[in-house]
């Protein structure tokens, strides 16, 4: 192959990525251990820096028409009281764009097509590299090699390329398990997304395009558990039996071969995301838990500035540097703060969460929403810009 960079990951870092670079007309290649993508993971948010990003890359519109438009979301006590009305508006106002959410495998076919055909391969796991002064080995795990001039990690939290490199950096278990569903929402008919934190864990629904609902719910775990490996809908339907009704309401229209679970993990902030020719995108480079709704939101970010830097300079020792540079303290803010609110969001101690709950409605909104303003209010594109 003719491939000046390889990209090892097919997600949604990775072929943003790609998109971005094949529009500078740089020939990259993606790599992907899977034999088929499918966006496996349910739904997540685009807030309106995700799509100031796509905007920036050209991909707005598009995206756009496969989201569905969240006007707002809130977080709720137990009973179905709000807790706190994040002022989407304002975070519209500053970006001018709109907040949605989306169906992972809708991206990813949509990410797809903006792609030529031969662009992506499929059924290669990149397992280790090799650094030379100026090129990088990428050694799959057929025993097959490829040289580039540079090297896009985007293949995920527990990417083997990233822990080889830093040892240090192996996955983190934030403390609770999540199970997460689509389903249809003809029955039940819920109209705007919330979170509810309630003793019980964490249960959170958002609508999607095609009358489809995404749900998921979060519980305080021992990791791996292999009681919770085994749970079924009727289980979490007796966990959260004392959660307001719309909980219970969309339980009950679950079926068991929907559920997807997995422990949530994370990676401690990263002293760098570049090193030399290599670069770390995404999940890759910041894994964060999904508190602030910010994982794809990050990775496209990400792509957005790597493209500004290349625009620039096609110099991608360079480049990469200027990218850590713009990138790192913002990521790191997002992983630490999202890791806070996780731990407060998941207290069982009823005294702790009586407290919790009236500081969150007595407190005035823009105290409440100190952490989601400072991410919100910065110029992601123009941070420590050269």
């Amino acid at each position: 192959m003719n491939v000046k960079v390889a990209i090892v990951g097919g997600g949604v870092a990775g072929l943003t990525t790609a998109i971005g670079l094949h529009k500078l007309g740089i020939r990259a290649q993606v790599f992907e251990r899977v034999q088929l993508l499918r966006g496996i993971g349910a739904g997540f948010g685009l807030a309106a820096n995700a799509m100031q990003a796509f905007d920036y890359l050209g991909l707005r519109a598009g995206v756009e028409q496969i989201g569905h438009f969240l006007p707002s979301y809130n977080i709720l006590d137990q009973n179905g009281k709000v807790l706190v009305s994040p002022s989407t508006g304002d975070i519209t106002k500053n970006y001018h764009q709109k907040n949605f959410s989306i169906h992972r495998g809708d991206l990813h076919q949509f990410l797809l097509a903006q792609l030529p055909t031969d662009a992506v391969t499929l059924g290669k796991e990149a397992i280790r590299v090799s650094k030379k002064e100026q090129t990088v080995v990428v050694h799959f795990a057929d025993g097959s090699s490829i040289e580039v001039e540079a090297l896009i990690v985007a293949d995920g939290v527990k990417s083997p390329i990233r822990q080889q490199l830093i040892p240090s950096s192996k996955p983190r278990y934030s403390g609770y398990t999540c199970w997460r569903a689509i389903i249809d929402n003809s029955s039940t008919n819920i109209q705007l997304g919330t979170e509810t934190w309630g003793a019980r864990g964490r249960f959170g629904m958002t609508p999607l395009v095609n009358n489809k609902l995404y749900w998921y719910a979060c519980i305080n775990a021992a990791p791996n558990s292999h009681v919770y490996r085994h749970f079924k809908v009727a289980d979490l339907r007796q966990h959260f039996n004392k959660y307001h009704s719309a909980v219970s309401d969309v339980l009950a229209h679950t079926a068991d071969e929907d559920l997807l679970w997995n422990d949530i993990i994370d990676i401690k902030p990263l002293r760098s995301l570049a090193d030399g020719r290599i670069i770390y995108l995404g999940d890759a480079g910041h894994a964060t838990t999904p508190n602030l709704g910010q994982g794809a939101c990050q990775a496209i970010e990400d792509v957005a500035v790597l493209v500004d830097e290349l625009r620039r300079k096609q110099d991608f020792v360079e480049a990469f540097q200027h990218v850590n540079r713009r990138r790192l303290s913002r990521t790191r803010y997002i992983t630490d703060t999202s890791w806070q609110i996780g731990k407060i969001a998941q207290w069982e101690n009823p005294v702790l969460i009586a407290v919790r709950n009236i500081a969150m409605r007595i407190l005035p909104e823009k105290i409440k929403q100190i952490p989601l303003q400072k991410l919100m209010k910065e110029d992601f594109m123009s941070i420590n810009k050269g």
